[in-house]
């Protein structure tokens, strides 16, 4: 599965749930329900590919400056919250991610971001899209452990590795008016 396969995935259930398709703090969600629908019309081989793709596509936002763009939309962020973050980042969609990526200040067009900021509501992240995987694969298979050890035998041994990018202290408020104005001018009030 290419990238572009990858997206018009992830596309196809952001069109099959309109516009709740944005914010994941909602009760009822239906955008992880309308994913699984859509992974689970793939082969199991192509889940393994999907959830390769995924790999390479949230390690590819693996950077510094997205990471202090997440702590001042959520007001903090570690380790497992930049994971939910990147995540939910995907289900925004191909373009979203990818201008967040090249310039994550863009984050502060987004509706659920907006929303945040003004009325301290909504949420951007998402749990965990693996899980996703996970449960269209056993849809389709009736078992998960087989995709979890064809992961691991595709993608053998994960080094941790630093995020890529310029690094900078996100608690300093003129450093982050200098990378991140929109957003700060958003969330500093």
């Amino acid at each position: 599965m290419d990238r572009d396969a990858y997206w018009a995935l992830v596309e196809r259930a952001r069109t099959a749930v309109g516009a709740l398709a944005g914010d994941r703090d909602l009760r009822e969600d239906p955008l992880p329900d309308a994913v699984v629908a859509q992974l689970a019309a793939l082969s199991a081989e192509d889940l393994v590919e999907f959830s390769l793709r995924h790999g390479e596509v949230v390690d590819s936002a693996y950077r510094w400056p997205l990471w202090n763009a997440a702590y001042l939309i959520e007001g903090g962020c570690g380790d497992d919250g930049f994971t939910d973050f990147r995540d939910g980042l995907v289900l925004q969609g191909r373009a979203v991610f990818e201008a967040a990526v090249a310039d994550p200040d863009s984050l502060a067009d987004l509706p659920v971001v907006r929303r945040m900021a003004l009325e301290g509501g909504g949420w951007l992240g998402y749990e965990s899209v693996g899980h996703l995987v996970r449960d269209a694969y056993k849809r389709v298979r009736g078992e998960s452990d087989s995709l979890l050890a064809a992961l691991a035998e595709r993608r053998g041994p994960r080094a941790r590795r630093e995020p890529d990018g310029e690094r900078w202290d996100v608690e300093d408020q003129a450093e982050n008016r200098a990378r991140l104005p929109r957003l700060v001018a958003l969330f500093e009030s």
